[in-house]
């Protein structure tokens, strides 16, 4: 089967993620790149031995020698280049969050199905071994009915550029949109979302924050405007509920892991259990999942379609898997996102309706 012939778009610290992880695929020819810093994609380009540059995108995607491209570019960037990439005839790999805005998400999975091109969002966590042995539980009604799920991500001194990495970009909502739930609440409220069946958002409520002491000179410099902490508290159809507390800073060891409870028992991501109870007798169980990973790769030949985001990325695009709805995930996570901002602005639970009426384009140029 031929390679799958990709343009990379973004050459950054996430770009050169991807490029790395494109290196262990087989099946992954990256043939192009582009990125305004015509010294910095000269230089990825010798690394990676990626034969073409480009310092702008649009030149590239006028090839009709490649199929898909990778885009690694800030939030409020992500729609222009992955609509102008679809138009064009690609099929788009797209960096988490899918946009800045649901609106702009709306539009990229629009566009998607409008020229039959295929559009995924970089959700790591979808593929973890946590996820995959959870999800098994699940569908095998392990857990009976499924009621309530929390979303958790900690890091107690993590904010990009105040705290001593990355670049001011991250923390300017111009640029990223967001803060601690569009960097990491996405991977974590998708996680769940997944596993939940992609449930539809009813009514959303939350609150967001931005109190931890940070450096007053980054502060000032970086133009930080984005919440440090996160949370939240949905609800969908039929009583299942999901609450949310995503932090990038705050003054505690740790927060409880990811879970999701149901009637005849429940699972907890990080560390991973199985909790019910049994002949009138409460069960806590734990599983040997690298040695389960071991048996699924030996027993099913797709398995490692699903060892990555991009492994399963370039599998479906190659034909030997269905692409997993990652954008319909990402989608529905903006939505949820995007509620707790517009619930924080009014001070009150919003319906998912407001929010969508709500949404408008941050999508830059």
């Amino acid at each position: 089967m031929a390679p799958v012939r990709i343009g990379m778009i973004g050459v950054g610290q996430i770009g050169k993620s991807h490029l790395s992880r494109y290196a262990d695929i087989a099946d992954a020819q990256i043939v192009a790149a582009s990125d305004i810093d015509a010294a910095e994609v000269a230089r990825v380009a010798e690394q990676f031995r990626i034969p073409d540059t480009y310092s702008d995108y649009r030149e590239m995607l006028k090839r009709d020698d490649i199929d898909a491209v990778d885009v690694c570019l800030h939030n409020n960037l992500h729609a222009p280049a992955t609509i102008a990439a679809l138009e064009a005839g690609k099929h788009v790999y797209c960096e988490k969050p899918i946009a800045g805005s649901y609106e702009d998400g709306r539009r990229m999975l629009d566009t998607a199905a409008a020229t039959g091109r295929k559009l995924s969002i970089q959700l790591a966590t979808l593929f973890s071994l946590e996820t995959k042995a959870a999800k098994r539980l699940i569908d095998n009604g392990m857990l009976g009915k499924l009621y309530h799920a929390r979303s958790t991500g900690f890091r107690r001194r993590g904010r990009p550029y105040v705290d001593g990495y990355g670049t001011s970009n991250f923390v300017k909502k111009e640029i990223a949109a967001g803060g601690a739930l569009y960097d990491m609440g996405i991977y974590h409220i998708a996680q769940v979302l997944f596993l939940l069946g992609l449930p539809d958002p009813l009514r959303i409520s939350g609150k967001v924050y931005q109190e931890t002491g940070m450096d007053e000179g980054r502060r000032l410099s970086s133009g930080y405007n984005v919440e440090e902490l996160g949370m939240g508290f949905v609800r969908f159809a039929d009583g299942l509920t999901l609450d949310i507390i995503e932090s990038w800073a705050c003054h505690l060891d740790n927060f409880e892991g990811i879970s999701v409870l149901g009637s005849q028992g429940g699972v907890r991501l990080n560390p991973f259990g199985y909790f019910n109870t049994t002949c009138d007798m409460e069960m806590n169980a734990t599983f040997d999942l690298k040695g389960a990973d071991t048996r699924w790769h030996r027993l099913d030949e797709t398995t490692s379609a699903y060892d990555s985001a991009q492994h399963h990325w370039i599998a479906a695009l190659q034909g030997k898997v269905e692409l997993l709805p990652t954008a319909e995930v990402a989608l529905k996570t903006m939505l949820i996102q995007e509620g707790i901002y517009l619930s924080d602005r009014l001070g009150r639970e919003v319906t998912a309706e407001e929010v969508i009426a709500d949404s408008t384009s941050k999508a830059a140029h």
